[in-house]
Formats: structure tokens, C-alpha cells, sequence
């Protein structure tokens, strides 16, 4: 075996730290800095959310360039200046005075994201540990999805004693003091460029010619499809979920509990499937993985019918919905690498990227699009509930389709 593609630990470790620091300080921060940018610059809820919307047309947009650069080998600067990027960001959102200045930072932040969230460091780990990639990236989720745990409070504790100006000039310093400095230190050594490799090989128009025939596979289509179907269906209920449990009249406690549970069912789940996976058939639990969504969905959808209190049915969501979506990020991480092709899965998932971040930002709308005074979240649910079993049927016809393809390809 290659050296370079012996498990590291320590990188593993190091990125999973700038993980924590980047999701908590970005990802989270923004719930908390919204109230008091409103009040300050004097905007509406819907001008303000704007921000974070733009912000994740942006990753999405930039995903696909960041893939083929780390592809390409670069991945140490990629995360690096992301990294400083999120910085200047954070530094410049302390001085903003109007919408605009509001708008371009939380533009600047979602380009920052591209190059330094999950998506880049799975392929990293993914290129540079193919024998323990899904080890890697269930070790870099289980520490981002600590993220809001350690965060949330953390922010809300300095805007309260230092205002959220300079609450900003904290979160600002990780960045360029830990974040950076951890990702030009411990990603030296990229990789080989493994579509220059191909180039070699054959001919100098060989490696393009591969990701072109990869993006238009039945495997990546399909995967596609699920990925896509998924994220809508896991972004889409957050932003309802204290509105819906409230019009069942659950009690302000469980209304309050209830989305902090499912967070810490993440990590449980996340962490079950590190000590357990190699137990089990890999591709059988990438199947079995995503049916905890529907179920946990479909859970919700009955507790309007066994009437006010009933604490059991919510428990039980709250536990088959939280462990799946943590355990979903991995299957959404891995899936890519596993059923199409490990040597350009930065690029092929950043070719995701616009899709991804259109599901983001539209199924929070459709879930408000769908409520109704008659039959409240309802129609929403069962519209995830659908898309979320269509998106698992497309999953396994893609394991189906590269089983297909790696047959014939061994015959051959």
C-alpha cells in the first residue's frame, strides 16, 4: 500500500476541528446574528433570510470549479484560503451598514463554504484514503455535528456580553488562527492528479472524455436524483418543525426539545455507525440508512391522530428521523465514491452543487406553499414522505446499475 493512502488520523482529526469551527461559526452563526442585524440595519425577516439564501447559491454555484481544483491537486490551497476567505468575511460583516453590505459578506461567506464544508473535505479524505474513506468521513461528520452544540451557546454568550460586532472579530479569529493554519499544515502532499494520470496514460484528451461519460451515467444520474430528493426533504422541515409541533399543542418544553434532540441523535447515530458498519454489508445499510427518513416522517403525520400529548409518537420521530439524517450524510458523502467513480468524486459531486443548493433553499418554501389553516403541515409532510422514498428507489437502482457496469467490466 502507498503511504500517501494509509489512514492519517491526525489529518482526519485536524480537518474534523476546522469542521466544527466552520459549521458552528457560519453555519449556526447566522441564526443568531439575524435578530440583531434586523434591528440594527432595520430589515424585514424575509430581507434578512435573504442573506442566508444567497449565501448558499453561492456555495452551490462554486462548488463544481472547487471540485476539479481539488482534483487538480490543490486542495491544500483550496481549504486554506477558504479558510482566510471566511475570515475577511466575518471581519468585513462586523462593519456592514446596509442590506447591500449585508448581501455581498453572506455572498463572500457561501464561497468561503464551497471550499471548506463537507463536500471538499470528503473527497479529500476520499483521494487520499481509498481503503477507509466512509471511516474518515463518519469521524468528520461526528465532530461538525457538534458543531451547533458547542457553538450556538458559545456566540450567544458573546453577542450578549460584547455585542455582535465584535462577537464577529472572535468567530473571525479562529478562522485565520486555527482553521487556516490546520489546513496548510496537515493537507501537504496532495495526491497525484489522477485525471493527469489518466493522461499519461492515453491520450491528452482521455480524462475528459471519462467525466463527461460519468456525468451522464445512469449510476451518477441516479445518485444524483437521490441526493437531491433527500436534501430537499431534510432541509424542508427545520425551519416548520417548533410551528408544527405547536399546532399539535405539544407542550413549550418539547416544542423547545424536540429539534435539540434530533441533534443529538445525529451524533448517536453517527457514532453507532463507526463502531458497527463493518458488520454489516456496506451497500445493504446505504439502503436500510435512508428508510429512517420516511419512517420518522411518516411517524409525524400521526400524531394529530392520537390526540393532544401523546409523547411516545414524537419520541419515536424524533429518535428514527435524528439518527437517519446523521447517518444520511455519510451515505450522501460516500455514495458517489462508491457507485461511480472514487477518482473524481470532488468533481462529481461539485457537479451537484447547483441542484443541491436549489433543493436547499426551495423546500422550506414548498413546506410553507403546502400548509393550509384547514389540515396545517399535512400536505408538506406527505410530500416529503414521497420524495424522500422516491429518492431511496433511485439509490437502489444506481447500486443496481453499478453492480451492472462492474460485472461487465471484470468480464471484460
Amino acid at each position: 500500500m502507498n503511504a500517501t493512502t494509509i489512514y492519517q488520523p491526525r489529518l482526519v482529526f485536524c480537518l474534523s476541528i476546522a469542521q466544527l469551527i466552520t459549521w458552528g461559526s457560519v453555519f449556526y452563526g447566522f441564526a443568531l446574528l439575524m435578530v440583531p442585524v434586523e434591528q440594527e440595519l432595520g430589515l424585514s425577516r424575509a430581507e434578512s433570510s435573504l442573506a442566508f439564501s444567497l449565501a448558499l447559491l453561492a456555495e452551490g454555484l462554486l462548488a463544481y470549479p472547487i471540485g476539479r481544483l481539488i482534483d487538480h491537486g490543490y486542495e491544500r490551497a483550496v481549504m486554506t484560503c477558504g479558510s482566510l476567505l471566511v475570515c475577511a468575511c466575518l471581519l468585513m460583516h462586523s462593519f456592514i451598514s446596509s442590506a447591500l453590505g449585508f448581501y455581498v459578506v453572506w455572498m463572500g461567506l457561501g464561497a468561503a463554504l464551497a471550499a471548506t464544508l463537507y463536500t471538499p473535505a470528503f473527497a479529500i479524505v476520499t483521494r487520499r484514503f481509498p481503503g477507509d474513506f466512509r471511516r474518515a468521513i463518519i469521524t468528520l461528520t461526528f465532530l461538525g455535528g457538534l458543531a451547533s452544540t458547542v457553538f450556538i451557546p458559545l456566540t450567544a454568550w458573546l453577542i450578549a456580553n460584547f455585542g455582535w460586532r465584535h462577537a464577529l472579530w472572535f468567530l473571525a479569529a479562529l478562522h485565520v488562527l486555527v482553521c487556516a493554519p490546520l489546513h496548510a499544515l496537515v493537507l501537504r502532499g496532495a495526491p497525484i492528479n489522477i485525471a493527469q494520470e489518466g493522461a499519461h496514460e492515453h491520450s491528452g484528451h482521455a480524462a475528459p472524455t471519462l467525466l463527461s461519460q460519468h456525468l451522464r451515467s445512469a449510476p451518477f444520474l441516479l445518485i444524483g436524483a437521490f441526493v437531491v430528493l433527500l436534501m430537499a426533504a431534510t432541509s424542508a422541515l427545520p425551519a416548520h418543525l417548533v410551528s408544527l409541533l405547536r399546532e399539535n399543542n405539544l407542550p413549550e418544553a418539547w416544542v423547545i426539545a424536540v429539534p435539540a434532540s434530533i441533534g443529538i441523535m445525529q451524533v448517536l447515530g453517527r457514532a453507532l455507525l463507526f463502531f458497527f458498519e463493518r458488520r454489516f454489508d456496506v451497500h445493504l445499510a446505504n439502503r436500510l440508512i435512508p428508510c429512517l427518513i420516511p419512517l420518522g416522517l411518516g411517524v409525524l403525520l400521526l400524531v394529530p391522530f392520537f390526540g393532544v400529548g401523546n409523547h411516545a409518537l414524537v419520541l419515536c420521530f424524533v429518535v428514527l428521523y435524528g439518527m437517519g439524517n446523521g447517518m444520511l450524510t455519510i451515505v450522501k458523502g460516500t455514495a458517489i465514491a462508491q457507485y461511480v467513480d472514487m477518482k473524481q468524486v470532488a468533481t462529481l459531486n461539485g457537479a451537484l452543487g447547483i441542484p443541491v443548493a436549489l433543493a436547499r433553499a426551495a423546500s422550506p418554501l414548498l413546506m410553507g406553499v403546502l400548509w393550509s389553516q384547514q389540515s396545517g403541515y399535512r400536505d408538506g409532510l406527505w410530500a416529503l414522505l414521497l420524495m424522500s422514498v422516491a429518492g431511496i428507489a433511485c439509490l437502489v437502482f444506481a447500486q443496481r446499475f453499478a453492480q451492472g457496469l462492474s460485472a461487465r467490466h471484470d468480464a471484460q
